[in-house]
């Protein structure tokens, strides 16, 4: 054409053009020197290419041939304002949009439907719903498609005020205006109002049905989602990708068998290949607990080449939900560039199985990337500070927080001063919880637990009362915590009428929980026939811990006749628990019953009970040192060899004899000795006294309740060093100072 000279025909140079720019063969720049070879190229030939500007995401060399040609008879026409406003919403510039307003309205284009509805939507798009709205306002001719477009402008801020009242003004609402308005009660929970205007619709089409499904799935109703669908399917509606990952999403949370449905349906049409569907499915299958269903899955999708981020999530996910973190771990490690949700999802399924140490290596980790935690991440490295005792490190993320000026939420508050309370550092706890600006009942909870934890039983109290004056209902947790803080020093009658309480003023039943307190309560007080008494008449079925608690105070207050009956069925019950046996060989040994001991004994040993060792953990400059009862394997024992010798000869200058009630077997009273001074809490405390600046506390964390013989040795370890040292057993925090314990002697 260029050399018949055919390219100066503007008919048929449009013709060209209209090809080059509508095929992706050509670039934009071809489709430039084509039209450039045209002398009087008309209206058509510039609306093509500066339309396919905008197609190929390149809406400012749109603008620029917009104000670079010259004025026509042909150009700019009422196809060409509509082209240029969507460059202007491209670019989100309303400067430019603003610009080109003015050009609509001095050409008198104004009048148009098509140019006023691309300006409202063009505003809208900048973030100029104000503007839009004197457009619609103004305009003299107004359509269904404004309607909606301003409608849809209202709906996408969340405006349900005004987006109800232009809807309630439309003279015809069609299927697009409710299916916005549907979506926009299901973004703001009002899922009530959705489901009124669903039934109300004479017509529906499959947006309709997706929205209300999305809603209720939004909102946790996932029976009345997974109802809507079945609905929807009986009626024989046509489904899209878009409602069956909705449904699936909600399979996923009640592990419904209309997933497997869905399933059976995608592979029906064939669209198993569509990554969001294929997505949906491996997550509906990880979160019921199917991982070997999922695992195919994800295998096709590799090999498929159309698994993703996604994809790879969904199985960290699922596997570590199952427990199998190997496996998890697995995938993380093969995916290439892991995002936030890769690193969360692994850390808090570590924390979920209490692989604390796993949780917190992952999250230094994280730190050396890129990728910055969220709210959740911090939750879950939190957690595992507060699990492993790690308080400067717990110190750290906290600084990173401040640092960072993240958000504390609920949870993350939660979690901070849970830590801080599970660490001993209650002031520092007390700080946070004041300081915190959303405060939920688990705020409270971990408060006033931890303030019970740590031995401050009447701050506990009196948190209880502050939350009732702040409006903060109780609920079942709190009232452990408040019952825990009676059985901590022995108050009986409190502890009554706090139950009493629960049932007759707050309405809430008693769960297992609640009388597991009660037990623990009355046995330390030594009412052990009322332990079991109340045992005896639960309405549930009492489970081994509340026997425990029973068995534990039998030991403590030597009574050998309940002790034994109890022990037995505690043995029988659960045959593989190594402290029901352990218990009762004790209650054995301290009557001498030597060969009852062996019995007991003998049978751990057939049935091939283990005995979990004591083990305490202790942090120095940043770094958690485990020790075992006896252990010998850490770098520094020498020196902590030479501590505990020191420590042996201030004892005996105190008056300490070794106490050795706790030690079952008939061995001499030497060896005994040799025994108790080998506990893992008694080392780590020697470890603290050569490792620890003397201004800072000696924090230990047992797995295992401290024994008698540790705790008079660490009060006057306290007074003889002049240092404070702080132990969390299984079930309480020790502050020993001055030769002084918080405890009071009651533990």
């Amino acid at each position: 054409m260029t050399s018949s000279g055919f390219i100066k025909d503007t008919y048929a140079a449009s013709r060209l053009l209209s090809f080059s720019t509508s095929s992706l063969f050509f670039s934009l720049d071809y489709s430039r020197q084509i039209l450039y070879q045209i002398e009087n190229p008309n209206g058509f030939s510039l609306n093509a290419l500066m339309r396919a500007c905008n197609q190929r995401n390149s809406p400012q060399s749109c603008l620029l041939l917009y104000k670079l040609i010259p004025r026509s008879d042909s150009f700019p026409d009422n196809y060409t304002y509509p082209i240029v406003m969507e460059a202007c919403s491209l670019r989100l510039s309303a400067i430019e949009g603003r610009m080109v307003h003015t050009h609509v309205v001095k050409l008198s284009f104004d009048a148009d439907v098509y140019a006023v509805n691309n300006l409202i939507r063009m505003y809208s798009a900048c973030g100029r719903l104000e503007d839009a709205r004197v457009v619609f306002d103004n305009s003299p001719v107004l359509d269904l498609v404004s309607w909606n477009t301003i409608l849809a402008s209202y709906v996408g801020i969340g405006d349900v005020e005004e987006s109800t009242r232009l809807f309630g003004r439309m003279t015809e609402k069609n299927v697009i205006a409710s299916n916005s308005m549907i979506a926009l009660f299901g973004k703001t929970n009002l899922v009530d109002d959705a489901r009124e205007l669903f039934d109300e619709m004479p017509e529906r089409d499959v947006v309709t049905w997706t929205a209300i499904i999305t809603c209720y799935e939004q909102n946790g109703k996932f029976d009345e989602a997974l109802e809507v669908f079945v609905r929807m399917h009986k009626e024989g509606i046509l489904m899209d990708e878009v409602v069956m990952v909705s449904v699936l999403s909600a399979c996923a949370q009640v592990a419904s068998r209309v997933g497997e449905l869905i399933h059976g349906l995608v592979t029906k049409i064939g669209v198993g290949t569509y990554v969001n569907l294929s997505n949906a499915l491996i997550n509906f299958y990880a979160s019921c607990g199917n991982v070997d269903s999922a695992k195919l899955l994800f295998d096709l999708a590799m090999s498929g080449h159309y698994a993703d981020q996604i994809s790879c999530n969904s199985m960290i996910a699922g596997y570590s939900k199952c427990g199998l973190l190997l496996e998890a771990k697995d995938v993380f490690d093969k995916i290439s560039s892991k995002d936030l949700v890769s690193w969360s999802t692994m850390i808090s399924g570590y924390c979920k199985h209490d692989r604390f140490s796993e949780a917190l290596s992952l999250f230094q980790e994280m730190q050396v990337g890129e990728i910055k935690p969220d709210a959740t991440t911090l939750v879950s490295a939190v957690k595992a500070c507060a699990h492993l005792f790690a308080l400067e490190q717990g110190k750290w993320i906290h600084a990173y927080i401040k640092k960072h000026r993240f958000h504390v939420n609920v949870f993350l508050g939660t979690s901070l001063v849970d830590m801080y309370m599970k660490l001993g550092c209650v002031d520092t706890a007390l700080e946070v919880f004041n300081e915190l600006e959303e405060k939920g009942i688990s705020t409270w909870n971990a408060n006033i637990m931890g303030l019970a934890m740590n031995g401050l039983v009447n701050e506990a109290f009196e948190k209880f009362s502050e939350m009732e004056k702040f409006g903060v209902v109780p609920n079942e947790i709190t009232f452990v915590g408040v019952l825990g803080a009676c059985r901590h020093v022995g108050l009986v009658n409190e502890g009554r009428r706090y139950f009493n309480s629960m049932m007759h003023v707050y309405n809430i039943e008693p769960n297992i929980e609640h009388y597991g307190c009660m037990v623990d309560l009355f046995g330390r007080a030594g009412l052990l026939k009322e332990a079991e008494e109340l045992i005896e008449s639960m309405p549930m079925a009492p489970d081994v811990a509340t026997w425990g608690a029973l068995l534990g105070a039998c030991k403590k207050h030597g009574d050998s006749e309940i002790g034994e009956r109890v022990g037995r069925r505690l043995i029988e019950l659960e045959p593989q628990h190594d402290g029901f046996h352990i218990l009762l060989s004790n209650i054995y040994a301290s009557n001498k019953k030597w060969d009852e001991l062996r019995d007991v004994r003998g049978k751990m040993k057939q049935k091939g009970v283990i005995k979990v060792p004591g083990c305490s953990m202790i942090e120095s400059d940043g770094i958690i040192h485990e020790f075992l009862a006896g252990d010998n394997s850490h770098p520094r024992m020498k020196e902590i060899e030479i501590m505990l010798e020191e420590i042996a000869i201030k004892l005996k200058a105190e008056g300490y004899v070794p106490n050795t009630s706790d030690v079952a077997f008939d061995i001499d009273e030497e060896e005994k000795e040799s025994s108790v001074y080998r506990h893992s809490e008694k080392i780590a405390i020697a470890f603290g006294l050569i490792s620890i600046s003397t201004l800072v506390p000696i924090r230990i964390a047992k797995n295992l309740r401290i024994c008698s013989d540790c705790h008079a040795s660490a009060k006057i370890i306290s007074k003889a060093f002049q240092r404070e040292i702080v132990v969390r057993d299984r079930h309480r925090f020790h502050h020993f100072k001055d030769g002084v314990c918080s405890c009071q002697e009651y533990w």
